[in-house]
């Protein structure tokens, strides 16, 4: 994990765009029907904005009340993993719940529905948080953190 804010940011910037793309690529897949490689592209087209966002919103918005929300639920002699997966968790909701509006938007945007965004809303919330949780806690938290340490030891990113 993160020792200081320039590491946090860093890590945050690696995270974001993990999980963007892949929930990106999920979010298509799902209105599409199919994996195909146009799924890919438009996943990959539609990245920046929906990265910028994304960073947006965890740096500024999700990061400092999720990980508040976090510590008073963790004991204070918490294992490590223990820490990891609260600290996880915390943030995944919040980011589901906004990121699953950036999505509402974009595809109301496009269809002009506007009377169904919160059904539209609700429907992405589940959807989402059902393939984010498992995905941060069993492959991109370890992946990221994994990547982040082996190209930034502990200590090389300075306060």
């Amino acid at each position: 994990m993160p020792r200081n804010k320039r590491e946090s940011f860093v890590y945050t910037l690696i995270m974001c765009f993990v999980m963007v793309f892949w929930m990106s690529l999920y979010n298509i897949y799902l209105h599409s029907g199919a994996f195909t490689m146009e799924v890919l592209k438009s996943a990959w087209l539609g990245l920046p904005l929906g990265y910028f966002c994304a960073l947006i919103l965890d740096w500024f918005v999700v990061s400092n009340p999720a990980k508040k929300v976090a510590f008073k639920l963790l004991p204070t002699f918490a294992s490590p993993l223990r820490k990891v997966l609260t600290i996880s968790s915390c943030m995944v909701l919040p980011m589901v719940f906004f990121m699953s509006l950036y999505g509402t938007i974009e595809v109301l945007s496009k269809t002009q529905e506007w009377n169904l965004i919160f059904v539209v809303w609700g429907s992405n919330i589940l959807k989402n948080l059902i393939m984010a949780l498992p995905f941060q806690l069993l492959i991109a938290g370890p992946l990221v953190r994994k990547i982040f340490r082996r190209i930034f030891p502990v200590g090389t990113i300075i306060a």
